[in-house]
């Protein structure tokens, strides 16, 4: 797989940030090619260029549409983080998560 590009996307990015951080450990001891950043719900719009996979926090699940929509012509998968991935700051299934969005947007 390329280097896959996952931007996580919350309020002021500061928790997702958590997760992002998580996210990046458990890709490095697992040997995944996958950069993940988070920032705010304000500057993901700007990110979609240069990302393969949008993930949103739980709490922003009724703004995916929306998001889907400003992904389209970017060919991004979009997504909302599980509550119990958000919650447990599980990066290991965050990758997981993030790796099965992008290949079913492959389809």
């Amino acid at each position: 797989m390329e280097n896959l590009k996952v931007l996580l996307c919350c309020g002021n990015g500061l928790s997702s940030g958590f997760l992002a951080q998580q996210g990046r450990k458990a890709a490095k001891k697992k040997g995944v090619d996958i950069k993940i950043e988070a920032k705010s719900e304000a500057e993901a719009v700007a990110h979609m260029p240069k990302i393969h996979v949008l993930l949103l926090a739980p709490h922003y699940e009724t703004f995916k549409e929306k998001f889907a929509e400003l992904a389209k012509p970017y060919n991004v998968a979009v997504g909302v983080i599980p509550q119990k991935v958000y919650g447990a700051l599980d990066g290991e299934k965050l990758v997981e998560y993030a790796i099965e969005l992008h290949q079913s947007n492959k389809l």
